[in-house]
């Protein structure tokens, strides 16, 4: 209790970087994210991959006309590996008379969208609150509706972590980022991370489609881009830079973002009825000096499992949480934890054993070669969907030898 009196009590406004006037970030407030001239037909693409085209649908498009669909297959929820996709994309490009590199394949993510939307509202408060108070648009904050869903635990198979998909090096340099503590899944740290990374890249880059585009494929890329190109506008990078790493993600994401963007703030539009998860309120203190993990779970009235599921960054293995690390706490006790294990449904069916909710078990399983996630969602007795949910995996038919995936199950 005695190093419980040396705390700080750091309100989240006050912890905020507020620019000046003159370097904020926003040239055009009203209108920071145009619809650049040539990107019309890739987010209306998007719009229908994010929220008609479930995943239980195949997509076949011309990557360099996206308003050409020329099928959509109901392919179920089973993934289909390389070769069926390829044979499809080689007997759709002889029936249309093209070469196959103007058929390319993408599945739907309705069910990932709706599931990532319904997630935002525990903290789309919060994030957007840290924008406003760094003066840079708020709708930045639809961002992880593209990086992760909005999924606290998303870890990407190239090693990003976290709702905003933190690499490593590129986390260090915002964040804490150790064996104690990794805040790239702390939802707080990262977005702070996020919001700092993507001001520098706005002053840098000069405008917001190259500095979201940065997002993905680096400050240092974009920069190269424009210097060869000789253009700061996105739409001629796409069409005239060339790069073993400038592909189909990275050209594609600032669409998909405004895309983001388009759905989060209208979401009942795009899923009527949702109702999206009530928002995480909580307080932050900043740990004064170093202090063990369990006694600064005693002082606060929280069991060891209700701290770690406030403060997601500190590892499970930590014995000591190091000074100035800044702890989230619920503003009362019937505010659900920042992490939350998920809870199903009850089933209302004819024959249900239980009304209860049920607590659903994730077990961790590193990817064999050959494996898909139709047999690994058979083996766990889980839907293919909730594992490429748990993942924010786009493709269900990709999957990395040697990844780790986390596989929801009863």
């Amino acid at each position: 209790m005695q190093r419980a009196a040396r705390w700080l009590v750091t309100p989240l406004l006050a912890l905020a970087i507020m620019l000046p006037a003159h370097t904020r970030a926003q040239s055009n407030p009203a209108e920071p994210f145009p619809l650049l001239p040539g990107l019309e037909k890739p987010v209306e693409f998007w719009k229908k991959i994010f929220a008609t085209y479930s995943i239980s649908q195949m997509v076949f498009f011309d990557p360099l006309d996206m308003a050409k669909i020329y099928e959509v297959q109901d392919v179920g929820e089973a993934d289909r590996d390389s070769d069926y996709v390829n044979l499809e994309r080689s007997r759709i490009a002889a029936t249309h008379g093209v070469d196959i590199e103007r058929v390319k394949a993408q599945r739907g993510i309705r069910e990932r969208t709706e599931a990532g939307i319904k997630r935002s509202g525990r903290h789309i408060e919060y994030i957007q609150r840290v924008f406003r108070e760094r003066g840079l648009p708020e709708e930045l904050g639809y961002l992880p509706l593209v990086e992760s869903s909005f999924n606290i635990n998303a870890r990407s198979s190239a090693g990003a972590m976290g709702m905003w998909q933190f690499m490593r090096i590129t986390g260090k340099q915002y964040m804490r980022v150790d064996r104690t503590v990794d805040e790239r899944i702390d939802p707080v740290e990262s977005t702070r991370a996020a919001a700092a990374y993507l001001g520098e890249a706005y002053r840098s880059l000069g405008n917001w489609p190259l500095a979201i585009t940065s997002y993905n494929y680096g400050r240092g890329g974009i920069a190269r881009a424009v210097a060869e190109v000789g253009s700061d506008n996105l739409v001629d990078l796409i069409e005239n830079y060339s790069h073993p790493y400038w592909g189909y993600a990275p050209k594609n994401f600032y669409a998909e973002f405004l895309v983001a963007v388009e759905i989060g703030k209208n979401y009942q539009q795009y899923f009527p009825g949702l109702q999206l998860d009530p928002p995480a309120n909580f307080r932050e203190i900043a740990v004064r000096r170093g202090a063990s993990v369990s006694t600064l779970a005693k002082t606060t009235g929280l069991t060891l499992d209700e701290f770690l599921a406030w403060n997601p960054g500190i590892s499970r293995k930590a014995r000591v949480v190091p000074a100035g690390y800044q702890m989230k706490l619920p503003l009362d006790s019937s505010t659900p934890p920042l992490v939350q294990v998920t809870q199903n449904k009850p089933d209302k069916t004819i024959g249900a054993k239980s009304p209860r909710s049920v607590k659903t078990q994730i077990v961790r399983h590193r990817v064999k070669q050959g494996e898909t996630v139709a047999q690994i969602a058979r083996r766990y007795g889980a839907s293919v969907e909730r594992i490429i949910e748990a993942n924010s995996l786009r493709r269900a038919h990709l999957l990395q030898v040697g990844a780790l995936l986390l596989v929801p199950r009863k």
